[in-house]
């Protein structure tokens, strides 16, 4: 069982606009934290935003006034909205729980979904 799907990710050109989608299990998005992270080739992961379980948001700087971290709780899914896109948000972007999700003692991550931001 997949616990957590990401989807949404595409090539777009600069300036685009993008929405991510989230997916989480029922059992896990409940009264957590959620938090969208991003990885491009050749960097470490680093978090991009936070939305916690009472809708309270937080965003890296690079993010701030340009991406849009929302949940729907009806859906068990959380979206990231994100618009005036750069060449520098070209990633890999997941999402994950506030700390990540462990399944049997590892680390889980979904399979992430890609951006690319190009001409």
């Amino acid at each position: 069982q997949a616990h957590l799907v990401e989807s949404g990710g595409d090539l777009v050109q600069p300036g685009g606009s993008l929405r991510l989608s989230c997916a989480v299990s029922e059992s896990f998005f409940s009264r957590n934290t959620i938090d969208w992270y991003r990885q491009a080739p050749g960097k470490e992961r680093e978090r991009v935003a936070r939305i916690t379980d009472g809708g309270s948001t937080d965003y890296a700087a690079s993010a701030k006034g340009r991406f849009t971290i929302f949940r729907d709780n009806a859906k068990n899914t959380v979206y990231l909205f994100m618009n005036s896109l750069e060449f520098d948000d070209t990633a890999v972007y997941y999402c994950n729980t506030d700390p990540p999700l462990r399944i049997n003692s590892r680390q889980y991550w979904g399979q992430g979904t890609l951006v690319t931001v190009s001409a």
